[in-house]
C-alpha cells in the first residue's frame, strides 16, 4: 500500500474541486481589532481587516477581560494542572459556571474545553443516563451535535430544517411512551436564520420530550443580558439544556452547558469528554467570567452590533448582491461555485486587504458556496465602505449574478 499516494489523491481531490482550505497566517493586535497583520508565504506582511471573525463584539480586546486575565495569570500561572477531578477545579472555574448558570436562569452550568466538545460529550452521554432515549435532530444542526448523536449509538431521527410538520410526524411515530430529546439551534450560522424555538418547544412538550438548544451564535448578542435568542423571546425556562460558547461573542475560549443541577451533575459524572479533559486554564476561565459578567449589562454594545449588521446588509443589497438575510447578525453572500468563491476570497485579501474565508462543501451543500461576513461594533463606516466597493468591483469582474437570493 502506497500511503503517501493515498494522501496525495485525497488532497488533490480537494484542490480539483476548489475546496482545499488555506490557513491564513494573521496576527491580531490588541486595540487594533478588526485590523490584523497578514504574514504572507513569502515572509512579507500586510495590514488587513478581518471580516470573518467570530469575536463578534470585540471582547477579545476589552480591558475588563484583559484585566481579569492578567490578575489570574499573576495569581495562578499558566495551566490548570489537571482535569476537573484531579486538581483542575479552581475558584475561577466555579465563578465562571456560576456566571453562566445565572445568565441562563439555570441551577448549574458545566464548562468544557470547547462548545464542540460540550455538544459532542453531552449528546453522546445522555442515552447512557436515560435508557431508551430517542434523539430527534434538526437537519441543519452543527457537526458537533451530529457527531455526538452518532456516537451515542441511540435511535435517532432527523427532521427537515425548521419544519414543524415533519417534527410532529416523527414524534408521533415515536410515541409518547418513550423518552425523547429534541435538539436544535437558535441561530444557524451558515444562513443566519433562527430556529423556531417556541413552536418546537410547544410540540416537544406535547410528547414530554426534553429540549436541547445550541445558542453558540447567539449568547452575548441577543436578549436583555446576552442570554441568547431564548432569553430574547422569554423562552429560557422552557429549554432543558442550553449549549453555548465562550469563544465567540465572549471573546475568550471554551464551551459549556447550562441546565438543572442534577443534569449537570450526571453529565459531569459520566461524560468521558469532560472527565478526561484537562480543565480550562484559570486565566481563560477568569477572562470568560469577566466577559459574561460585563455583557450582562452592556446593552449598547449589542445594539451597535446589530446596527452594523443591518447597515452592511442594506449596502450589499443596494448593489444587487445575492444576500441571504434572515434578520440575524450573520451576512452570507451567495456565490454558488467553489472556484469562484475561493477566487473572490483570494482577490479580496490580496488586492483590498479584506479577509473573509470561502465557505464550501461540506460545511454547506454543493451549489450554495458563499462568503460569510460577520460585522461587529469595531467595524467602522470606513471599513464598510471599503468592503462594499471591493465587492462591487469583484462581482463585476467575475460576471456573477446580481439577482437577490430568496432564502
Amino acid at each position: 500500500m502506497d500511503y503517501n499516494q493515498a494522501l496525495d489523491t485525497a488532497l488533490n481531490r480537494l484542490h480539483t474541486e476548489g475546496r482545499y482550505r488555506t490557513f491564513i497566517d494573521i496576527e491580531r493586535r490588541k486595540g487594533a481589532f478588526p485590523k490584523a497583520m497578514w504574514r504572507k508565504p513569502d515572509g512579507s506582511e500586510k495590514e488587513i481587516t478581518v471580516w470573518c471573525g467570530n469575536d463578534y463584539l470585540g471582547m477579545g480586546q476589552h480591558p475588563v477581560v484583559l484585566g481579569a486575565m492578567h490578575e489570574a495569570l499573576d495569581s495562578t500561572g499558566a495551566g490548570s494542572g489537571g482535569t476537573r477531578n484531579i486538581s483542575g477545579t479552581t475558584l475561577y472555574h466555579k465563578r465562571l459556571e456560576a456566571e453562566l448558570a445565572d445568565l441562563h436562569g439555570k441551577e448549574a452550568a458545566l464548562v468544557f474545553s470547547s462548545a464542540y466538545i460540550a455538544n459532542d460529550a453531552t449528546l453522546s452521554t445522555l442515552p447512557q443516563l436515560i435508557p431508551g432515549l430517542v434523539i430527534v435532530s434538526d437537519k441543519l444542526n452543527h457537526a458537533s451535535m451530529i457527531e455526538g448523536i452518532r456516537r451515542s449509538g441511540t435511535e435517532k431521527h432527523v427532521f427537515k430544517h425548521n419544519d414543524l410538520d415533519d417534527l410532529r410526524r416523527i414524534l408521533t411515530s415515536i410515541g409518547k411512551d418513550r423518552p425523547i430529546l429534541v435538539a436544535f439551534e437558535s441561530v444557524y450560522s451558515m444562513d443566519g436564520d433562527f430556529g423556531r424555538i417556541k413552536e418546537i418547544c410547544d410540540i416537544a412538550d406535547e410528547f414530554g420530550a426534553l429540549k436541547y438548544i445550541d445558542e453558540v451564535h447567539a449568547v452575548g448578542m441577543y436578549g436583555p443580558r446576552g442570554g441568547g435568542v431564548a432569553e430574547r423571546d422569554g423562552l429560557m425556562d422552557r429549554i432543558d439544556i442550553i449549549n453555548g460558547t465562550l469563544g465567540k461573542a465572549f471573546g475568550v475560549f471554551g464551551g459549556y452547558i447550562a441546565a438543572s443541577a442534577k443534569m449537570c451533575d450526571a453529565v459531569r459524572s459520566y461524560a468521558p469528554g469532560f472527565i478526561f479533559s484537562t480543565s480550562l486554564p484559570p486565566v481563560v476561565a477568569a477572562g470568560a467570567a469577566a466577559s459574561v459578567r460585563h455583557l450582562k449589562g452592556d446593552v449598547e454594545l449589542r445594539e451597535r452590533h446589530q446596527t452594523q449588521a443591518r447597515i452592511l446588509k442594506m449596502r450589499l443589497k443596494g448593489l444587487g448582491l445575492p444576500i441571504i438575510d434572515h434578520g440575524s447578525h450573520i451576512v452570507p453572500v451567495h456565490v454558488g461555485d467553489p472556484v469562484h468563491c475561493k477566487m473572490i476570497s483570494d482577490m479580496l485579501l490580496e488586492h483590498f486587504g479584506i479577509y473573509v474565508q470561502p465557505i464550501n462543501f461540506p460545511t454547506v451543500p454543493r451549489g450554495t458556496e458563499r462568503l460569510r461576513f460577520t460585522p461587529s461594533p469595531v467595524h467602522d463606516s470606513g471599513m464598510i465602505d471599503h468592503l462594499v466597493k471591493a465587492m462591487d468591483v469583484l462581482w463585476q469582474h467575475c460576471a456573477l449574478n446580481r439577482a437577490e437570493v430568496v432564502a
